[in-house]
């Protein structure tokens, strides 16, 4: 793995269009792409100036949720995707949460691994959670 140092921002108006060929690469962008993206809090990752990936937070009763988390293919490898996650991690603590959770597909094996490795413990079926150091 080559680690490559991201700027995470907040996702501003421009970047939808970037954000949303993001999401088109690895699963096909659809309404609900769309819809994630303008409703939610999203932070964009840059490498050297270029959009690299974006996290998607949806706040909850208790914590905050990764809708999404996409790595571009060129910057798999490089810990953007754990960069993301650190940053959703500390905006979710900033938020006073208690947790943060994901939804992951059983079947999606690389995923589970990205997540466990990071802590993460399966509450149920499919979903994942990070219980939060108190503020």
């Amino acid at each position: 793995m080559t680690y490559r140092k991201a700027e995470i921002r907040p996702s501003r108006p421009d970047d939808e269009a970037i954000l949303f060929g993001l999401a088109s690469i690895d699963r096909g962008a659809d309404e609900r792409t769309l819809a994630v993206l303008e409703r939610e809090t999203v932070f964009v990752a840059e490498v050297e100036g270029t959009p690299a990936g974006y996290v998607a937070l949806e706040a909850e009763e208790a914590g905050v949720r990764v809708d999404q988390l996409f790595v571009s293919p060129d910057h798999e490898a490089e810990g953007v995707g754990r960069q993301l996650l650190e940053y959703a991690e500390g905006y979710a603590i900033w938020r006073g949460a208690r947790s943060l959770r994901v939804v992951v597909s059983g079947n999606d094996r690389r995923a589970l691994e990205f997540y466990r490795g990071r802590g993460f413990v399966a509450v149920e079926e499919n979903l994942l959670e990070l219980v939060l150091p108190e503020p």
